[in-house]
């Protein structure tokens, strides 16, 4: 059995096998010493037969169990790369003894080898990590893993197969991994069921759902990795999960009025994001009894927005009702603008860069002492990025609060990558519990008891097999996070 650490490791390095490569090899162009981090860096852009290089250069300075594993490792990039007789070559260069876990990898290598080099054999459309037959049950990750969703369906990816080997070896479920960003959604479909496949994670992006939604023709069980629009319905045995801002607002406006505040104030971005944003928030402290009095949009393309804030506040109408005066009475006045004083609340939500121009302009403009909310995109865990976040609350998940499964996966990680390894951020804690939702969805009769301590936050389904997620607070204080208990419920 190999360490822990070694365990993790290779999760990251089978990712080589779940993706297509057609680029020419960014290892031929030079660069640092062979490293794993490299390897696996490779492996990110795509290239895998230049990580497979890396890989047989490890080998080259190892001996033993360590040069086998980094043999088979560089035998896996082949095949993914599509240079059978590189792997062949490489496969027939391991030495005994080799682990249990070793030889059992070799076999599938060899097994996997015999069929690519099988006359009239095709490419097939998605790779296998721990499969052990063609046609063998397994799940289908259907993801845009090339093309202009790519950085994010790697990162989902990575999670997806973390959870995958974090788990004990006997209840692992094999997944095949499909790239919806050189075939399209229906084909992937098809292909998947085709080829064994008793349950589909995926597609990643909105359009991609809305189009596995309407894919015709009988199919397993799919757990979609978005959220389809509120006017499509969604078919039978189709589940959406989703890290969605508009439930966020909706989770922000009920925090609003459990900590007694009814009226306030929305400033958002402008454009669809903020739009939505903004609806779902509306709705939702509507609906409890709040009011929003107020809202404004701001123009993201610009470091200024008084303009919107002083709107907003109607500290224009201060200062407009002051050059009245001055008017009336013939001299100039000293006077200092004034907010109005009916805001109980602000709720601004936007991305981490436009939150910090933002914030200190409202205190700037009279309301730093007007509670403030926002949903989690306002959030990096930077100290030095959130000195100017000072008082702003929102909800996050437990992969960037902290918590016990959190903390256990990031010291694996750790333990594992002590270099840093690939970017780990909430979409890595979204691909982790993708995965974990599948192995409790490939049961029958129990998609109405699901319910998980995930990264992404306590998971339950709604009635119309939607993921829930129940979310922490925090609030910021010098740059530094601070947990908020729950809200009253009185």
């Amino acid at each position: 059995m190999l360490p822990a650490r070694w365990m993790l490791r290779l999760a990251f390095a089978l990712l080589a096998s779940c993706s297509l490569s057609g680029c020419p090899s960014l290892a031929e162009r030079g660069g640092p010493p062979p490293s794993v981090d490299r390897a696996v860096a490779l492996e990110g852009y795509g290239d895998e037969a230049g990580a497979a290089r890396v890989y047989e250069d490890l080998a080259g300075q190892n001996t033993g169990a360590d040069r086998n594993g980094y043999l088979l490792r560089a035998a896996r990039a082949y095949l993914a790369a599509r240079r059978p007789d590189d792997a062949a070559r490489v496969l027939a260069s391991t030495e005994s003894p080799l682990s249990a876990e070793q030889g059992a990898e070799r076999a599938r290598l060899n097994a996997q080898l015999a069929r690519e080099q099988a006359p009239g054999r095709t490419a097939p459309l998605g790779a296998t990590p721990a499969n052990a037959g063609e046609n063998a049950p397994h799940i289908a990750l259907l993801l845009p893993v090339t093309g202009r969703a790519a950085a994010s369906a790697l990162s989902v990816r990575e999670g997806f197969m973390t959870a995958f080997y974090q788990g004990p070896a006997a209840q692992r479920v094999p997944v095949r991994v499909y790239d919806t960003g050189t075939v399209s959604v229906a084909d992937a479909v098809s292909a998947a069921t085709r080829e064994g496949a008793d349950f589909i994670v995926g597609p990643l992006t909105r359009e991609e759902v809305t189009a596995a939604a309407d894919t015709p023709g009988r199919h397993p069980p799919l757990l979609a990795l978005n959220f389809l629009p509120a006017e499509h319905s969604a078919p039978a045995q189709f589940y959406q999960y989703a890290l969605s801002p508009e439930d966020e607002a909706r989770l922000v406006a009920q925090r609003v009025l459990q900590d007694h505040h009814r009226r306030g104030v929305a400033i958002v971005p402008a454009g669809d994001w903020g739009t939505r944003v903004l609806a779902a928030f509306r709705q939702e402290l509507t609906a409890g009894g709040g009011e929003l009095i107020s809202s404004e949009a701001i123009d993201t393309a610009r470091t200024d927005f008084s303009s919107s804030i002083t709107a907003v506040l109607r500290i224009s109408d201060s200062v407009a009702r002051a050059r009245r005066l001055e008017s009336v009475l013939g001299t100039k006045l000293i006077s200092e603008p004034r907010r109005r004083n009916d805001i109980e609340f602000i709720f601004a939500p936007a991305q981490a860069n436009i939150e910090r121009l933002l914030r200190p302009q409202l205190r700037f403009h009279y309301a730093g002492d007007i509670a403030t909310y926002a949903t989690s995109d306002a959030f990096e865990p930077d100290p030095r990025a959130n000195q100017d976040l000072e008082g702003l609350m929102f909800p996050d998940m437990p992969w960037m609060l902290g918590g016990d499964l959190a903390d256990a996966v990031r010291a694996a990680a750790h333990d594992a990558w002590p270099s840093g390894g690939p970017h780990r951020g909430r979409l890595f804690a979204f691909g982790f519990d993708a995965y974990r939702l599948a192995v409790a969805l490939r049961n029958p009769g129990v998609a109405g008891n699901v319910s998980i301590e995930g990264l992404t936050g306590r998971l339950s389904f709604d009635a119309e097999r939607r993921i829930r997620r129940e979310l922490g607070w925090a609030q910021l204080h010098n740059g530094e996070l601070r947990l908020l208990p729950a809200a009253s419920s009185d």
